[in-house]
Protein backbone atom coordinates (compact mmCIF):
# COMPACT_ATOMS: atom_id res chain seq x y z
CA UNK A 1 0.00 0.00 0.00
CA UNK A 2 1.49 3.01 -1.49
CA UNK A 3 2.38 5.72 1.71
CA UNK A 4 -0.03 8.60 1.30
CA UNK A 5 -2.47 7.02 -1.07
CA UNK A 6 -6.20 7.15 -0.63
CA UNK A 7 -6.46 3.70 0.68
CA UNK A 8 -3.65 3.98 2.94
CA UNK A 9 -5.12 7.24 4.32
CA UNK A 10 -8.42 5.54 4.88
CA UNK A 11 -6.30 3.05 6.73
CA UNK A 12 -4.10 4.77 8.64
CA UNK A 13 -7.06 7.01 10.04
CA UNK A 14 -8.76 3.83 11.21
CA UNK A 15 -5.71 2.57 13.27
CA UNK A 16 -5.28 5.62 14.75
CA UNK A 17 -8.88 6.09 15.84
CA UNK A 18 -8.63 2.58 16.91
CA UNK A 19 -5.60 2.97 19.17
CA UNK A 20 -7.01 6.38 20.85
CA UNK A 21 -9.68 3.69 21.87
CA UNK A 22 -7.87 0.30 22.68
CA UNK A 23 -5.15 2.85 24.52
CA UNK A 24 -2.84 1.25 22.02
CA UNK A 25 0.65 1.67 20.86
CA UNK A 26 2.09 0.42 18.13
CA UNK A 27 5.79 -1.08 17.76
CA UNK A 28 7.13 -2.21 14.63
CA UNK A 29 10.57 -3.39 13.77
CA UNK A 30 12.83 -1.90 11.38
CA UNK A 31 12.68 -4.81 8.95
CA UNK A 32 8.93 -4.14 8.46
CA UNK A 33 7.39 -2.76 5.03
CA UNK A 34 7.46 1.07 4.80
CA UNK A 35 3.77 1.79 5.11
CA UNK A 36 3.58 -0.45 8.59
CA UNK A 37 6.96 1.84 9.99
CA UNK A 38 5.31 5.12 9.15
CA UNK A 39 1.91 4.21 11.13
CA UNK A 40 3.90 3.02 14.19
CA UNK A 41 4.67 4.79 17.35
CA UNK A 42 8.03 3.36 17.79
CA UNK A 43 10.28 1.92 15.65
CA UNK A 44 13.54 0.01 16.31
CA UNK A 45 15.95 -3.08 16.56
CA UNK A 46 14.99 -6.09 19.24
CA UNK A 47 16.72 -4.11 21.82
CA UNK A 48 14.66 -0.66 21.50
CA UNK A 49 11.68 -2.52 21.60
CA UNK A 50 12.30 -4.62 24.02
CA UNK A 51 12.61 -1.84 26.71
CA UNK A 52 10.14 -0.23 25.21
CA UNK A 53 7.58 -2.77 25.35
CA UNK A 54 8.76 -2.85 29.30
CA UNK A 55 8.38 0.95 29.61
CA UNK A 56 5.23 1.21 27.94
CA UNK A 57 2.24 2.67 30.18
CA UNK A 58 -0.39 1.51 27.66
CA UNK A 59 -3.16 -1.17 28.24
CA UNK A 60 -2.17 -2.89 24.02
CA UNK A 61 0.51 -3.47 22.45
CA UNK A 62 0.21 -4.08 19.04
CA UNK A 63 3.64 -5.63 17.79
CA UNK A 64 4.45 -5.35 13.87
CA UNK A 65 7.32 -8.01 13.74
CA UNK A 66 7.51 -12.36 14.74
CA UNK A 67 7.12 -14.28 17.10
CA UNK A 68 9.42 -13.99 19.36
CA UNK A 69 9.76 -10.46 19.65
CA UNK A 70 5.68 -10.22 20.82
CA UNK A 71 6.87 -12.90 23.00
CA UNK A 72 9.06 -10.38 24.58
CA UNK A 73 6.60 -8.30 24.78
CA UNK A 74 4.20 -10.55 26.62
CA UNK A 75 6.90 -11.18 29.25
CA UNK A 76 8.34 -8.00 30.08
CA UNK A 77 4.63 -6.62 30.34
CA UNK A 78 2.79 -9.51 31.45
CA UNK A 79 -0.56 -6.85 32.69
CA UNK A 80 -0.90 -5.55 28.89
CA UNK A 81 -2.68 -7.06 25.84
CA UNK A 82 -0.16 -7.91 23.30
CA UNK A 83 -1.00 -8.71 19.87
CA UNK A 84 0.91 -9.94 17.21
CA UNK A 85 -0.34 -8.45 13.59
CA UNK A 86 0.13 -11.62 11.79
CA UNK A 87 -0.08 -14.71 13.34
CA UNK A 88 2.45 -17.06 11.29
CA UNK A 89 5.30 -14.28 11.22
CA UNK A 90 7.99 -16.81 13.05
CA UNK A 91 11.57 -16.16 12.42
CA UNK A 92 13.51 -19.72 11.72
CA UNK A 93 16.40 -19.13 13.59
CA UNK A 94 14.31 -18.85 16.48
CA UNK A 95 13.13 -22.37 15.27
CA UNK A 96 16.55 -23.60 14.97
CA UNK A 97 16.80 -24.10 18.87
CA UNK A 98 14.83 -26.06 21.10
CA UNK A 99 14.91 -27.20 25.02
CA UNK A 100 14.36 -30.70 24.32
CA UNK A 101 13.53 -33.00 21.60
CA UNK A 102 14.56 -32.52 17.81
CA UNK A 103 14.05 -29.24 16.17
CA UNK A 104 13.78 -29.64 12.02
CA UNK A 105 14.02 -27.12 9.72
CA UNK A 106 13.07 -27.87 6.42
CA UNK A 107 10.87 -25.90 4.54
CA UNK A 108 8.76 -24.59 7.02
CA UNK A 109 9.28 -21.41 5.77
CA UNK A 110 8.80 -19.78 2.47
CA UNK A 111 11.49 -17.82 0.67
CA UNK A 112 13.99 -19.30 3.19
CA UNK A 113 16.99 -20.23 -0.21
CA UNK A 114 17.04 -24.32 -0.44
CA UNK A 115 20.73 -24.52 0.30
CA UNK A 116 19.83 -23.35 3.57
CA UNK A 117 17.50 -25.69 4.26
CA UNK A 118 17.96 -29.27 6.58
CA UNK A 119 17.95 -31.21 9.74
CA UNK A 120 19.20 -31.24 12.78
CA UNK A 121 20.08 -34.51 14.46
CA UNK A 122 17.45 -35.61 16.78
CA UNK A 123 19.27 -34.95 20.28
CA UNK A 124 21.09 -31.24 19.17
CA UNK A 125 18.85 -29.48 21.72
CA UNK A 126 19.84 -27.01 24.47
CA UNK A 127 19.79 -29.46 27.45
CA UNK A 128 22.01 -31.68 25.51
CA UNK A 129 24.57 -28.66 25.28
CA UNK A 130 23.88 -27.53 29.21
CA UNK A 131 24.41 -31.08 29.85
CA UNK A 132 27.83 -31.25 27.96
CA UNK A 133 29.09 -28.10 28.91
CA UNK A 134 27.73 -28.23 33.50
CA UNK A 135 28.02 -24.88 34.52
CA UNK A 136 28.86 -22.82 31.73
CA UNK A 137 26.03 -19.95 31.46
CA UNK A 138 23.64 -19.98 27.77
CA UNK A 139 23.52 -16.44 26.66
CA UNK A 140 20.38 -16.62 24.34
CA UNK A 141 19.78 -13.94 21.34
CA UNK A 142 16.41 -12.52 22.17
CA UNK A 143 16.09 -14.14 18.41
CA UNK A 144 14.77 -17.19 20.34
CA UNK A 145 11.13 -18.73 21.83
CA UNK A 146 10.23 -17.93 25.31
CA UNK A 147 10.97 -21.44 26.72
CA UNK A 148 14.40 -20.90 25.11
CA UNK A 149 14.81 -17.59 26.87
CA UNK A 150 13.68 -19.65 30.20
CA UNK A 151 16.31 -22.15 30.20
CA UNK A 152 19.04 -19.45 29.71
CA UNK A 153 20.82 -17.28 31.73
CA UNK A 154 20.55 -13.68 29.76
CA UNK A 155 19.68 -12.97 26.57
CA UNK A 156 21.47 -10.39 24.28
CA UNK A 157 20.95 -8.69 21.10
CA UNK A 158 23.37 -7.66 18.08
CA UNK A 159 23.82 -4.57 19.86
CA UNK A 160 24.86 -5.60 23.08
CA UNK A 161 26.04 -9.07 22.71
CA UNK A 162 29.89 -8.38 23.24
CA UNK A 163 28.85 -6.55 26.64
CA UNK A 164 26.56 -9.44 27.72
CA UNK A 165 29.19 -12.32 27.29
CA UNK A 166 31.81 -9.59 29.08
CA UNK A 167 29.00 -9.16 32.09
CA UNK A 168 29.78 -13.23 32.50
CA UNK A 169 32.21 -13.73 35.41
CA UNK A 170 32.74 -17.43 33.35
CA UNK A 171 35.47 -17.51 31.26
CA UNK A 172 33.77 -19.51 29.18
CA UNK A 173 29.74 -19.06 27.51
CA UNK A 174 27.28 -20.65 25.16
CA UNK A 175 25.96 -18.81 22.44
CA UNK A 176 22.63 -19.35 20.96
CA UNK A 177 21.51 -19.58 18.40
CA UNK A 178 23.72 -17.76 15.85
CA UNK A 179 26.68 -18.80 15.02
CA UNK A 180 27.83 -15.68 12.87
CA UNK A 181 27.36 -13.53 16.07
CA UNK A 182 29.02 -15.71 18.52
CA UNK A 183 31.68 -15.33 16.39
CA UNK A 184 31.42 -11.95 15.94
CA UNK A 185 31.03 -11.85 19.85
CA UNK A 186 34.23 -14.14 19.95
CA UNK A 187 36.48 -11.56 17.94
CA UNK A 188 35.67 -8.68 21.09
CA UNK A 189 36.03 -10.59 24.04
CA UNK A 190 38.65 -13.51 25.80
CA UNK A 191 35.94 -15.59 26.79
CA UNK A 192 35.62 -18.92 25.13
CA UNK A 193 32.36 -18.81 23.17
CA UNK A 194 30.60 -22.13 22.17
CA UNK A 195 28.56 -21.52 19.53
CA UNK A 196 25.46 -22.90 18.79
CA UNK A 197 25.08 -23.67 14.65
CA UNK A 198 22.57 -21.88 13.72
CA UNK A 199 22.08 -18.70 11.48
CA UNK A 200 19.72 -16.01 10.00
CA UNK A 201 19.28 -17.38 6.07
CA UNK A 202 18.50 -13.57 5.62
CA UNK A 203 21.97 -12.11 6.61
CA UNK A 204 24.22 -15.65 6.34
CA UNK A 205 23.57 -15.78 2.20
CA UNK A 206 25.96 -12.80 1.76
CA UNK A 207 29.28 -13.79 0.32
CA UNK A 208 32.47 -11.80 0.53
CA UNK A 209 32.67 -11.48 -3.54
CA UNK A 210 28.87 -9.57 -2.73
CA UNK A 211 31.23 -7.06 -0.83
CA UNK A 212 33.19 -6.58 -3.47
CA UNK A 213 30.97 -6.21 -6.06
CA UNK A 214 28.77 -3.71 -4.35
CA UNK A 215 32.14 -1.68 -3.60
CA UNK A 216 32.86 -2.16 -7.26
CA UNK A 217 29.20 -0.72 -8.38
CA UNK A 218 29.45 2.07 -6.14
CA UNK A 219 32.79 3.15 -5.51
CA UNK A 220 33.60 5.49 -2.61
CA UNK A 221 31.01 4.10 -0.30
CA UNK A 222 31.28 2.62 3.21
CA UNK A 223 29.72 -0.76 3.35
CA UNK A 224 28.00 -1.61 7.14
CA UNK A 225 27.29 -4.62 7.76
CA UNK A 226 25.09 -6.87 10.35
CA UNK A 227 26.55 -9.01 12.92
CA UNK A 228 24.38 -11.62 11.48
CA UNK A 229 26.41 -12.23 8.73
CA UNK A 230 29.42 -14.73 7.76
CA UNK A 231 32.84 -13.80 9.25
CA UNK A 232 34.44 -13.04 6.21
CA UNK A 233 31.99 -9.94 4.97
CA UNK A 234 32.18 -8.27 8.10
CA UNK A 235 35.52 -8.62 7.52
CA UNK A 236 35.63 -6.41 4.62
CA UNK A 237 33.27 -4.59 6.24
CA UNK A 238 33.87 -0.74 7.09
CA UNK A 239 31.51 -1.03 9.97
CA UNK A 240 29.64 -3.66 11.97
CA UNK A 241 26.48 -2.43 13.86
CA UNK A 242 23.00 -3.44 14.43
CA UNK A 243 20.22 -2.63 12.92
CA UNK A 244 19.72 1.10 14.81
CA UNK A 245 23.57 1.33 15.12
CA UNK A 246 23.81 1.43 11.07
CA UNK A 247 20.93 4.40 11.88
CA UNK A 248 23.12 6.24 13.64
CA UNK A 249 26.29 5.61 11.94
CA UNK A 250 25.06 7.02 8.83
CA UNK A 251 23.50 9.94 10.65
CA UNK A 252 26.40 11.27 12.17
CA UNK A 253 28.83 10.14 9.36
CA UNK A 254 30.52 12.39 7.30
CA UNK A 255 30.04 9.86 4.17
CA UNK A 256 27.43 10.51 1.66
CA UNK A 257 26.75 7.18 0.41
CA UNK A 258 26.61 3.66 1.92
CA UNK A 259 26.30 0.38 1.12
CA UNK A 260 23.79 -1.19 3.69
CA UNK A 261 24.12 -4.81 4.62
CA UNK A 262 20.85 -6.17 6.23
CA UNK A 263 17.11 -6.76 5.59
CA UNK A 264 15.98 -3.95 3.01
CA UNK A 265 13.12 -3.01 5.28
CA UNK A 266 15.58 -0.41 6.81
CA UNK A 267 16.41 1.73 4.11
CA UNK A 268 13.28 2.83 4.90
CA UNK A 269 14.37 4.37 8.21
CA UNK A 270 17.72 5.06 6.99
CA UNK A 271 16.44 7.28 3.86
CA UNK A 272 14.04 8.71 5.94
CA UNK A 273 16.62 9.67 8.85
CA UNK A 274 18.91 10.85 5.96
CA UNK A 275 17.67 12.39 3.16
CA UNK A 276 20.30 13.59 2.09
CA UNK A 277 22.14 10.30 1.11
CA UNK A 278 22.43 7.98 -0.82
CA UNK A 279 22.09 3.58 0.22
CA UNK A 280 22.60 1.02 -1.62
CA UNK A 281 21.49 -2.63 -0.77
CA UNK A 282 24.79 -4.91 -0.53
CA UNK A 283 22.36 -7.96 -1.85
CA UNK A 284 18.83 -7.32 -3.38
CA UNK A 285 17.31 -10.28 -2.09
CA UNK A 286 17.94 -9.60 1.91
CA UNK A 287 14.11 -9.86 2.13
CA UNK A 288 12.77 -11.53 5.16
CA UNK A 289 9.61 -13.40 4.15
CA UNK A 290 8.41 -13.15 7.77
CA UNK A 291 8.67 -10.21 8.38
CA UNK A 292 7.00 -8.79 5.30
CA UNK A 293 3.73 -10.67 6.11
CA UNK A 294 3.00 -8.08 8.16
CA UNK A 295 1.00 -4.90 6.35
CA UNK A 296 -1.58 -2.24 7.19
CA UNK A 297 -4.20 -4.02 6.94
CA UNK A 298 -2.53 -6.38 9.25
CA UNK A 299 -2.21 -3.61 11.78
CA UNK A 300 -5.81 -2.65 11.35
CA UNK A 301 -7.43 -6.21 11.74
CA UNK A 302 -5.62 -7.15 14.87
CA UNK A 303 -6.97 -3.31 16.48
CA UNK A 304 -10.52 -3.81 14.89
CA UNK A 305 -10.82 -7.83 16.09
CA UNK A 306 -8.40 -7.87 19.10
CA UNK A 307 -6.68 -10.88 17.34
CA UNK A 308 -3.76 -13.03 17.57
CA UNK A 309 -2.92 -12.48 21.48
CA UNK A 310 0.36 -13.39 22.91
CA UNK A 311 0.41 -14.77 26.25
CA UNK A 312 3.64 -16.25 27.44
CA UNK A 313 1.89 -19.32 30.29
CA UNK A 314 3.85 -18.23 33.69
CA UNK A 315 5.95 -20.80 34.41
CA UNK A 316 7.20 -19.59 31.39
CA UNK A 317 7.38 -16.02 31.45
CA UNK A 318 9.20 -15.69 34.79
CA UNK A 319 12.61 -17.44 34.20
CA UNK A 320 12.18 -15.89 31.25
CA UNK A 321 11.88 -12.69 32.48
CA UNK A 322 14.82 -12.99 33.92
CA UNK A 323 17.14 -13.84 31.82
CA UNK A 324 15.48 -10.67 29.64
CA UNK A 325 16.03 -8.41 33.01
CA UNK A 326 19.70 -9.44 33.18
CA UNK A 327 20.07 -8.25 29.98
CA UNK A 328 18.13 -5.03 30.13
CA UNK A 329 20.78 -4.21 33.24
CA UNK A 330 23.35 -3.97 31.13
CA UNK A 331 23.71 -0.07 29.51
Amino acid sequence: MKIGSDEFNETAGKIARLKKERNAIILAHNYQRDEVQYVADLTGDSLELSRAAADTDFDVIVFAGVHFMAESASILSPTKTVLLTEEEAGCPMAEMVSVEGPRYYMTDFPGVHREFCYTYPADFNLRDIKAKYPGVPVVAYVNTTAEVKAESDICCTSANVVKVVNSLSSDKVICIPDRNLAAWAQRHTEKEIIAWDGFCHVHHRVTAEDVRAAREAHPGALVLAHPECPPEVLELADHVTSTSGMIRYCKSSDAREFIIGTELGLMYRLRTDSPDKQFHPLRRDMLCPNMKKTTLKSVLRALENMECVIKVPEEVRVPAKRALDRMLEIK
